[in-house]
């Protein structure tokens, strides 16, 4: 195996894996949706799906950041290991509910999901042939793995959907929970840089996700007036999400992250403020698709929805609570990195959730124009407010602005 460099940045053949993430996002979103009305449960489930894919492809960031991807033998492991995790997110829509026929669709999910992290767990250990503190760490690793896939098939076991909700959410506190617990020391990260890029194109990747909800939510339909100030203002609502990260927060957690490295301190700081706490931004965005793409067919669609007709309970609160738990996430990351609580961000959430509260009785047009209008409004300040800190940052010769 090949070991990466410092200044190592993102191989096409990381772009090329990422694409199974593309392809999962779409399917959770679908998977939420597929419900009208939407249902409470559906969401949690996809919620579920999110957080353990998620955590299979958080793997495989920290291990190219030390192997390069498009070099020798690794390769093929990662195209097969790709392959793996694109079927799993085939059988997405039968997480929950198997299909009659075919194969059974929650255990091709626990198998695959187990050959996706075995792989992961075993190129790693090839890689710490030499260094006995991380494989010290992977023995710490390898129960959540057995304990994860323990719940998944469980879940596969039982025939009822609570039941099998309950499995999958004990699969992704193991997950979750016992790496917390096994602590970050015996980790290891060469590049900051290729680190944080990794993780800023997961958000691009959900964010596309956002705008793509917006085309599909209208396939059907023919387009109107409505449709095109819907489009206009889920456009706006997604680029000034993208702006709150890429600005300049992502430059000075990448900073942050550099200087941990360069001190040779421990990266539990990685670990959380990326390998978590970007969690419930992709999430926060996946939900804001499902609200975005539930509002596109309130206002384009007549025939079955009036245009004054506000967006129904649960699809207001994706899409104001993926807003909200995007903007949190954004918070703690920059608590973590930089131990800064960000007051106007924080003041967004209250605003936020204060347009939730009063706009249940108006039309979803207007509804995703708010929030449109909202985020920029921090998007404006901020620029404003903070611009040398922004002129020093974003023009101080960073690599990866």
């Amino acid at each position: 195996m090949e070991r990466t460099e410092e200044h190592q940045s993102a191989t096409p053949l990381e772009l090329f894996f990422d694409l199974v993430f593309v392809f999962a996002l779409t399917q959770v979103t679908a998977f939420m949706a597929h419900n009208d009305p939407l249902r409470w449960l559906a969401i949690a489930q996809g919620m579920l799906v999110l957080a353990l894919f998620w955590w299979g492809w958080v793997g495989y960031s920290w291990l190219c950041n030390l192997v390069r991807a498009d070099e020798g033998e690794i390769r093929l492991i990662l195209m097969l290991a790709m392959s793996v995790m694109f079927l799993v997110a085939l059988a997405i829509p039968e997480s929950f509910h198997d299909l009659d026929g075919g194969l059974s669709g929650p255990y091709v999910i626990a198998a695959g999901y187990f050959a996706f992290r075995i792989t992961h767990l075993l190129l790693f250990w090839a890689y710490a042939r030499d260094d006995q503190g991380l494989r010290r760490q992977l023995i710490r690793f390898f129960p959540t793995i057995l304990l994860s896939t323990g719940f998944l098939v469980l879940g596969a076991v039982t025939h009822d959907e609570v039941h099998r909700t309950f499995f999958w959410l004990g699969a992704v506190v193991s997950d979750y929970g016992g790496t917390f617990l096994g602590g970050a020391r015996g980790w290891r990260l060469r590049s900051a840089g290729h680190f944080a890029e990794r993780h800023g194109l997961m958000v691009i990747i959900a964010l596309g996700e956002s705008i793509v909800a917006i085309g599909v939510g209208t396939n059907d339909l023919p387009i109107s007036w409505p449709i095109v100030g819907a489009a206009l203002a889920g456009i706006a609502l997604a680029a000034g999400l993208w702006w709150i990260y890429f600005d300049i927060s992502a430059i000075k957690g990448e900073e942050a992250l550099a200087a941990v490295l360069r001190e040779g301190r421990s990266v539990s700081l990685a670990r959380d403020a990326y390998s978590l706490l970007h969690l419930p931004m992709i999430a926060g965005i996946a939900l804001l698709a499902l609200g975005l793409k539930k509002a596109m067919a309130y206002v384009g669609d007549p025939a079955h929805h009036d245009l004054s007709e506000p967006l129904g309970t649960i699809a207001a609160a994706a899409l104001f609570g993926g807003v909200i738990l995007y903007l949190l996430a954004h918070i703690g990351f920059k608590l973590r990195t930089l131990r800064i609580f960000s007051k106007p961000r924080a003041g967004l959430v209250v605003l936020v959730a204060i347009g939730w509260a009063v706009s249940g009785d108006v039309p979803a047009l207007a509804q995703v124009v708010l929030l449109a209008v909202l985020v920029w409004l921090l998007a404006g300040f901020e620029t404003v407010r903070y611009a040398e800190e922004r002129a020093r940052v974003r023009h101080a010769g960073h690599d990866h602005s």
